[in-house]
């Protein structure tokens, strides 16, 4: 019996004894899947977020500065910065202040990349929705995938030496390296406190998580089986490249964007075409990019922007052909 049976059955149980809906119509259909997958995805992302609040409680940022720049990692540190970046709850925006602080505690450019590429990319968030839709097969694929790019990502630009490009006042603010020293409390606060977090960010993705399948569930119910496969095979291996560009003038997180990844790809969409799509709506959107303009000068923005779209084009590829 799966761990989701429950929420079939209580989804199943909402659509054809509540509604009375009759089985195998169109609303039917989107009604049963919208139910299931908000309650399927709202548990995950409670169970995860909690695990994930845990773990930043125990490794704030503070500490994570001070052990990179006080070690020298031979490129463990690019994968330090991915692993940070993957396990804090951030869009691109709320990432920003991270990477001031970063370069005010004079971690290298690059590491500092690592870590802002990563983090809207892979997070609990995704990890919950991945694992709840495509499996933990998918998954794992998805979270090493997206920790390359950033490794590889924040590996070059450290090596093109791209300081000169971050903007004038980043540079000039002071280190707030004299943190408050954290106060030892009994796990019963702290568990009260993760759990005030874990519910404070499920609070703030709740209506993007319900809108992504509220949009996944009418994809799922009315658009017939193939349609989007008939016109994206049109555009052959043009496919995945063409889903990155269609994605530039949008913007959400991940909540948002992978309920709909999975009714495309359950209507005959490659995976790997989905998942370029979804990336690059989190990650190179034009919205993030006016963003980032503010602490960066166009060109790092650029070359940044290039790495990431070659990177996210070739996991999209990588995906079509072996998953």
């Amino acid at each position: 019996m799966s761990i989701f049976y429950p929420f079939s059955w209580l989804a199943n149980y909402i659509t054809f004894n509540l509604f009375a809906l009759e089985a195998g119509s169109h609303l039917a259909d989107s009604v049963q899947f919208f139910f299931y997958d908000s309650f399927k995805i709202i548990a995950l992302i409670l169970v995860i977020t909690h695990v994930m609040s845990l773990l930043r409680y125990y490794l704030p940022v503070e500490k994570l500065r001070d052990f990179l720049t006080q070690h020298k990692f031979y490129g463990l540190d690019y994968f330090l910065a991915t692993i940070f970046g993957a396990i804090t709850p951030f869009c691109s925006c709320s990432s920003i202040p991270l990477f001031i602080g970063f370069i005010e505690a004079e971690i290298p450019l690059g590491v500092t990349f690592s870590f802002l590429i990563t983090s809207p990319l892979v997070n609990e968030v995704a990890l919950a929705l991945f694992i709840g839709m495509f499996g933990l097969r998918i998954t794992a694929y998805y979270v090493l995938a997206g920790i390359l790019v950033g490794m590889v990502g924040g590996f070059i630009i450290g090596k093109l030496h791209l300081e000169k490009y971050v903007e004038d006042f980043v540079w000039k603010m002071q280190s707030k390296k004299q943190m408050p020293a954290r106060k030892e409390l009994p796990f019963s606060k702290v568990l009260k406190i993760i759990s005030i977090e874990a519910l404070t960010i499920t609070r703030k993705i709740i209506f993007y998580v319900i809108a992504g399948v509220g949009l996944g569930a009418f994809i799922h119910g009315y658009v017939p089986q193939g349609f989007f496969e008939k016109y994206l095979q049109k555009a052959g291996w043009w496919g995945v490249p063409l889903a990155v560009i269609l994605a530039v003038p949008l913007y959400s997180n991940a909540s948002g964007v992978i309920p709909i990844v999975e009714s495309l790809v359950s209507k005959g969409v490659p995976i790997g075409t989905a998942l370029a799509l979804m990336m690059a709506i989190v990650g190179i959107s034009l919205p993030e990019a006016l963003i980032l303009k503010k602490v960066i000068k166009w060109q790092l923005l650029a070359i940044f922007f290039g790495i990431v779209t070659i990177g996210i084009i070739l996991i999209g590829y990588f995906f079509n052909a072996f998953l």
